[in-house]
């Protein structure tokens, strides 16, 4: 269980988020919709441990991971991927993947050591790098890859960490679309194992639809609507105000 209790961040005179309390359970995916500016992204930093909260917890299964910086929320099974992609961009889609299994495995992030020494971790990332269909560019640069492979190798990166939760912030975000089912089809795993919480920011309302057990709505900071998508989406508020359609 992920939980936020009155989660808040000010910027001088600006609140960010406000006051915002949410559980989210395994098992379950929940969109986090709202207009440019609703603190979706802020909201995610703030769990994440990117931004330290003016007031207010971040709850896993209990555990109150408010003090923690960002690493230690890592190691404490918060996964994050980021609308800018996060990567080792001369280093081979392989390797990317190779650092993240070798981190969570606890062996350190000895970029040098030989790989021979690590053959299970290997073996591991290779078996992630195929379930992203990247297995054909394995020893290209990241660096080299076009948008659509680099948020794949993101997502891979992720999995190989082995989250309790996945933050997913615009997974989709400029993939062509000829890439984004890749993306959608990797998550639908995830969330399909059911041991896994997953939240996601997302602009496109057919994903959310398609994906999503819930909908929180954000504006302004605050949290205005919660609930099914069927039910959220069809608040003529919601509707009018934060998805942009017609009442």
């Amino acid at each position: 269980m992920l939980e936020t209790k009155n989660l808040t961040i000010k910027f001088g005179g600006h609140t960010a988020v406000d006051n915002v309390s949410c559980a989210f359970a395994p098992g379950s995916l929940t969109a986090i919709v709202g207009p440019n500016g609703a603190g979706k992204t802020t909201y995610f930093n703030l769990i994440s441990g990117q931004l330290r909260a003016t007031a207010g917890q971040v709850l896993l299964n209990g555990q109150d991971l408010t003090p923690m910086s960002a690493p230690m929320r890592t190691q404490a099974g918060l996964g994050r991927a980021f609308q800018l992609t996060q990567l080792f961009p001369n280093l081979s889609v392989l390797e990317n993947v190779r650092l993240a299994v070798q981190a969570r495995a606890g062996r350190g992030l000895a970029m040098l050591s030989v790989w021979l020494q690590h053959r299970d971790l290997l073996d591991q990332a290779m078996a992630i790098v195929e379930r992203v269909h990247l297995h054909a560019r394995a020893h290209v640069p990241a660096a080299s890859l076009p948008h659509g492979d680099q948020r794949k190798l993101e997502v891979a990166m992720l999995m190989a960490l082995q989250p309790q939760v996945y933050l997913f912030d615009e997974p989709t975000a400029g993939m062509s679309v000829d890439e984004v089912p890749v993306i959608l089809d990797l998550i639908r795993e995830l969330k399909a194992q059911g041991q896994h919480t997953i939240l996601l920011v997302e602009h496109k309302m057919d994903v959310v639809r398609e994906l999503a057990d819930r909908i929180v709505v954000l504006h302004m900071g605050q949290l205005v609507a919660d609930g099914a998508p069927a039910e959220v989406i069809a608040s003529p508020i919601v509707q009018q105000a934060y998805l942009g359609m017609a009442a």
